[in-house]
């Protein structure tokens, strides 16, 4: 690297949106958690937004995204056939985000609406880069990515607008919306690549084949979530929103089971997609325990999802894009499953808080250990991300590990 080249203009940084974004959600995802503790420890001011509220904005629309953006941008070339985002229109990307975060945490000390304005620029922008490219695509069903972008970025308007009215209510039913899109996402994509990866698994080990890709089952487990997420911000008795989440828990259990995640248990990476699935449908069983019988608190599913869900399969796609991107091997460090370790631990702990009404102490601890299990790949990969990727040989084609028709 030239002497007059700081490692955020690095040119390898630029090649790929994994490499910014991934270091982005990184750093600064532990630097949240450190900020919402000290809050709720009395060690920081208080700001004008409640700390659940910050705290789930920023860990929607400033960790998360950055991941979900890095992951989608550097998916879809290889996936959809769409030319990859690199260079000055990353740098954009990378600079609306950034000031996105500057805004909403600088928020009392700039005019009225423009943190809003803002931290709202970035999704209309990417929206405007992927359409004309996915438009292109010969799967249309990557079109899909849009409308849930364009869900975030209402979300986002909402909860600001929640914010400016004096209206918490408002911009905390913003932030179930934002969450129930990214839900979908989660379904949708996440759902292709666990089995693509899965089936990949088992031919590689001579233990069976891909399931069959079932576009009914497939349009079921997507509508039911899209219906449960109505029926949930829309005010339905509880009943109905009950009864669809654990519709939603019994066609995602089933569309799981196919995929036959057990006999691939020695595959880490792919063992820990699958155990992000597994606790998507704990998230919806507890939303249906909720709504149906008050056995658990109501936002008990919520950090089923975030911490178990969410967080074992950026764990896995992050790792796997990280190494196979980088030219590395594609084997999980042993310092990463540790890292699965540490937020399989603070999932667990999340929901012993969640239903056993624990106090402060467990809540920072179940903090901590997230926290931790982030810091390990930004250790583990930080410096890779800022360095060219090895030389590695092209992939043999084989068309069984394209995405299934309709994926």
């Amino acid at each position: 690297m030239p002497r007059h080249q700081t490692p955020f203009f690095a040119a390898a940084l630029w090649a790929s949106p994994f490499r910014p974004f991934f270091l982005l959600a990184l750093a600064y995802g532990p630097l949240l958690i450190a900020a919402w503790l000290a809050t709720l420890h009395g060690l920081w001011p208080p700001t004008a937004l409640p700390a659940g509220l910050w705290h789930g904005h920023e860990m929607i629309f400033g960790f998360a995204m950055a991941v979900i953006v890095g992951i989608a941008l550097t998916a879809l070339p290889g996936w959809a056939g769409t030319p990859e985002i690199h260079g000055r229109r990353l740098a954009v990307l990378v600079v609306l985000w950034l000031a996105g975060r500057a805004a909403f945490h600088l928020a009392p000390q700039l005019p009225a609406h423009l943190p809003a304005v803002i931290d709202n620029l970035l999704l209309p922008v990417l929206i405007a880069f992927l359409a004309p490219q996915l438009l292109r695509a010969a799967n249309p069903l990557y079109l899909l990515l849009l409308p849930i972008l364009g869900a975030l970025w209402a979300a986002n308007i909402a909860f600001y607008a929640g914010h400016s009215g004096a209206d918490p209510a408002r911009a905390a039913s913003a932030l179930h919306a934002a969450l129930y899109a990214i839900i979908v996402l989660f379904v949708l994509k996440g759902g292709v690549l666990t089995q693509v990866f899965t089936g990949n698994a088992l031919r590689a080990r001579g233990r069976g084949t891909q399931a069959s890709f079932r576009r009914g089952l497939e349009t079921v487990a997507t509508a039911a979530v899209v219906a449960l997420a109505i029926a949930d911000l829309g005010g339905a008795p509880r009943a109905l929103s009950g009864g669809l989440a654990l519709f939603c828990a019994l066609v995602h259990a089933w569309r799981t089971a196919r995929w036959q995640g057990w006999r691939v248990i020695d595959e880490p990476l792919v063992l820990l997609m699958q155990f992000g699935f597994l606790w998507l449908i704990l998230a919806f069983a507890l939303k249906a325990a909720a709504d149906l019988g008050g056995i658990v608190p109501a936002n008990t599913w919520i950090h089923a999802f975030t911490v178990g869900a969410l967080g074992m399969m950026m764990l896995s796609l992050m790792t796997r894009v990280g190494l196979r991107h980088t030219g590395r091997p594609l084997a999980l460090p042993a310092s990463l499953g540790a890292a699965a370790l540490l937020m399989l631990a603070a999932a667990l702990l999340r929901q012993a808080v969640e239903v056993a009404g624990l106090g402060l102490r467990p809540v920072t601890l179940a903090a901590l250990l997230w926290g931790a299990a982030i810091l390990v790949p930004l250790c583990r990969f930080g410096p890779l991300l800022l360095r060219p990727s090895l030389p590695r040989a092209a992939p043999r084609a084989d068309p069984a590990a394209r995405p299934p028709s309709g994926g």
